[in-house]
């Protein structure tokens, strides 16, 4: 074939030039990515509602009344001992979730000794009290369920109510009528919320009053009794059973172990069923490490003293009332406590901080609830009545409180 008839040779593609490479990204208008965080912390400060961690030395020269150990006894040696021994027994961390391998036969024996202790028929212990009222209140409701919650209700409950996915309607605070309304007209799963006694000014919740609107509407009711449990009904069995509610069917209890019982963790307590139905749906208790065995040991030693000492949780309310009434006799603005929270009103955030501040210099450390932790944003001190208090600490107490209160 004559070289002019052959095929043309392919053409070679003609490289394209070299794109040319973006640019630097100049400044962000706003600034660097966490710059907001510097303006929020200004308007805390302006607020007064800036928040310190204060780590406090494992001997302290203050009287706690700041602290929730109700009994006196996270420190007592046979709570300790009881930490220790199940510490050296089952290792120091549960090891994985408890569907897994973070149950151990001392998680099973608190459980069983705790619903018995409380009337209920059936427990989960959980990390933390937190993560039980997150557990109790999320797979109790879900889509299409209707969440009535009180307006006092503990943060916990609040941020179950928004993972739950349910239709939540909020009500005044501690007012069976308001929940009755709330309930007429819903038409599926529906559950109130409350807690037993209010952490801010200690008031309890009308129990009775909201079963009886529960049971109108066919509703369940979750009490959280972290307040509760070791200082309210006989030898300290909590708020359902001195409302006669306890292990009812349409009851259910969450509880904290690490006021009254003096260690670390929560649990949910109530029908068989119900139970059965959290380890099987419940988030924070699936996919959550197990609570570490000395938590459970010191709990489950706690227990077994309260049964042995029941006078612990009525001293525990003379206590409060002591200082309730000492406390409103100097003048002062003090909640007339229905269980060991005393709650002492001040005039301003600023203010609350200073008192609690001046409390501190003067060797007693008491809490100081401020917005946002106060839902009707009046900002308060916060007393713990120690069932350990002597008479003689008790009045110091008071003294110190009254010449330390702001001039309003």
């Amino acid at each position: 074939m004559p070289q002019d008839s052959a095929p043309p040779l392919p053409r070679q593609a003609v490289p394209a030039a070299p794109a040319e490479p973006p640019a630097a990204p100049g400044p962000w208008p706003g600034g660097a990515a966490f710059d907001w965080i510097d303006a929020a912390r200004d308007e805390r400060r302006r607020a007064g509602l800036v928040r310190t961690l204060r780590p406090r030395p494992a001997e302290s020269p203050l009287l706690d009344l700041a602290s929730n150990d109700y009994l006196g006894l996270a420190r007592h040696p046979e709570i300790t001992d009881g930490a220790a021994r199940a510490a050296r027994l089952w290792g120091a961390g549960a090891t994985g979730s408890r569907l897994v391998t973070g149950s151990t036969e001392l998680h099973a024996r608190l459980e069983t000794e705790l619903a018995a202790f409380c009337g209920f028929e059936a427990a989960l212990v959980l990390s933390s009290g937190y993560a039980a009222n997150l557990a109790a209140v999320t797979a109790l409701s879900g889509p299409g369920a209707l969440l009535v919650s009180d307006a006092g209700n503990h943060a916990s409950l609040i941020d179950g109510c928004r993972l739950s996915r349910a239709r939540t309607t909020v009500v005044p605070h501690a007012d069976p009528a308001a929940v009755r309304a709330a309930l007429a007209g819903h038409d599926g799963r529906a559950l109130a919320i409350t807690d037993s006694v209010f952490s801010v000014d200690g008031d309890a919740s009308p129990l009775p009053g909201l079963a009886e609107a529960c049971r109108a509407y066919g509703a369940g009711l979750l009490v959280d009794d972290a307040h509760g449990l070791g200082v309210l009904g006989e030898g300290g069995r909590g708020a359902p059973a001195a409302a006669g509610l306890a292990g009812d069917a349409d009851v259910v209890a969450t509880v904290t172990l690490s006021k009254s019982l003096g260690s670390q963790g929560g649990a949910v307590l109530g029908p068989a069923r119900v139970i059965e139905h959290l380890v099987n749906t419940a988030r924070s208790f699936i996919f959550d490490t197990g609570l570490a065995p000395a938590a459970v040991g010191g709990a489950l030693a706690a227990l077994r003293l309260l049964r042995r000492e029941p006078q612990r949780a009525a001293h525990a309310g003379q206590v409060a009332g002591e200082l309730h009434a000492r406390l409103t006799a100097a003048g002062l603005a003090a909640v007339r406590p229905d269980a060991a929270v005393v709650s002492v009103r001040a005039p301003s955030p600023e203010q609350a901080l200073r008192w609690a501040a001046d409390c501190r210099a003067a060797g007693l450390a008491v809490g100081c609830f401020r917005p946002p932790s106060v839902p009707d944003g009046i900002s308060r001190l916060r007393l713990t009545a120690r069932a350990d208090l002597t008479d003689a600490q008790i009045a110091r107490a008071v003294d110190t409180i009254v010449a330390t209160a702001p001039v309003s």
